[in-house]
C-alpha cells in the first residue's frame, strides 16, 4: 500500500485479521498462531501471599524513611522506633536544641509508628501461614509445595525466594529451556538490519519479578555456592576483575541458574555441585 496514506483501522478490519489468523491456527500453519496459556483461578490464587508481602514490604520501607527523615529534621537520629514500645517514648525525645517535639509531629510520629508495628504483624501472618501449607502438604504429594520444598534445600535459597519462583514460573508448563529464559525475560534484545548487528540489553518482555529475584539470586548464589560448577563458570568469564564484565555476566549467570532451578524441579535433575540441606520429613 501507499506510504503516504495510514493504514485504515475499524473493528470490522480488525475482526477479519482475527478471524484469518484464526483460520491458519485451525489449518495448522507452524507459527501462524499462538495461544497463551490462561491460568487457572487456583493458580491466579496462589501467587497473591507471595505479592502482596512485596506490597507490604515495600509499604515497610516507605513508612520506616517517613519516619527517619521526620526525626532528621530535629537532630534525632538514634532513637529505635522500631522497638516494642516506642511510641511511649516519643515524650522523653529532645530535639538537638533539648526541646520538645511539636504536637503535630509528635501525633504524626505515633502514628506512623502505629502502622508500621501493623504492617510488620500482616507481613509476620502471610509468612506463618505459607510455612504451614508447606508443611501440611503430604511428602508424597506432587505440585508447587513439593517444588518449594526442594527449592528451599539448595543453600542460599530461602522459603520467600523459592515459593515466588514456583509459583510465578516453574510451576507453569513450559515447552523448553528457551520459553523458560523467554518468561524471565532473561533473554537479549538483538537489533539487526542488513549487515548491522548489535546487542541492545535485556528484552525485559518477561516477569519483572522473576528478572528481579534471579539476578538478585544470582549474586546471593556465587556467595553460598562457590564449588558449583556454575559459579565456577561464572568466574572463569570474569577474571578480568572489570565492573562492566561481571554485570553483564551475572544476567547469564542467573538465566543459567534458573534453567538448572526448573530441570530440578521437573526432572529431579540436581545442578552439578550444588550444595543441599538435610531433607526434613
Amino acid at each position: 500500500m501507499s506510504r503516504e496514506h495510514r493504514r485504515a483501522k475499524t473493528d470490522r478490519l480488525d475482526t477479519e485479521l482475527l478471524k484469518r489468523a484464526f483460520l491458519g491456527w485451525l489449518r495448522g500453519e507452524a507459527g501462524h498462531c499462538s495461544m497463551a496459556a490462561i491460568p487457572t483461578i487456583e493458580e491466579e490464587d496462589a501467587r497473591r501471599p507471595n505479592r502482596e508481602r512485596e506490597n507490604l514490604v515495600g509499604e515497610r520501607t516507605r513508612i520506616v524513611n517517613r519516619i527517619k527523615s521526620t526525626l532528621a529534621r530535629f537532630g534525632i537520629r538514634s532513637f529505635k522506633f522500631t522497638l516494642r514500645h516506642a511510641d511511649e517514648w516519643l515524650n522523653d525525645l529532645r530535639t538537638a536544641e533539648a526541646g520538645s517535639l511539636p504536637a503535630n509531629t509528635h501525633a504524626e510520629l505515633r502514628r506512623d509508628i502505629a502502622r508500621l508495628r501493623v504492617v510488620g504483624d500482616q507481613i509476620k501472618e502471610i509468612e506463618q501461614q505459607r510455612l504451614q501449607r508447606i508443611k501440611q502438604a503430604a511428602p508424597s504429594e506432587k505440585g508447587p509445595h513439593a517444588m518449594t520444598r526442594l527449592l528451599a534445600r539448595v543453600i542460599g535459597i530461602g522459603v520467600e525466594t523459592a515459593d515466588m519462583l514456583v509459583n510465578e514460573i516453574l510451576s507453569r508448563q513450559l515447552r523448553d529451556r528457551k520459553a523458560v529464559a523467554r518468561y524471565a525475560g532473561l533473554t537479549g534484545s538483538p537489533d539487526e538490519s542488513g549487515n548491522r548487528r548489535r546487542e541492545k540489553g535485556l528484552s525485559r518482555a518477561g516477569n519483572a519479578r522473576v528478572r528481579r529475584g534471579m539476578i538478585q539470586l544470582a549474586w546471593r548464589f556465587l556467595m553460598f555456592q562457590k564449588d558449583s560448577a556454575l559459579a565456577q563458570w561464572y568466574r572463569s568469564r570474569t577474571a578480568d576483575v572489570r565492573g562492566g564484565t561481571r554485570k553483564t555476566m551475572i544476567v547469564a549467570l542467573a538465566r543459567k541458574l534458573l534453567i538448572a532451578l526448573w530441570r530440578m524441579v521437573t526432572t529431579g535433575e540436581i545442578p552439578e555441585g550444588i550444595s543441599l540441606r538435610p531433607a526434613v520429613a
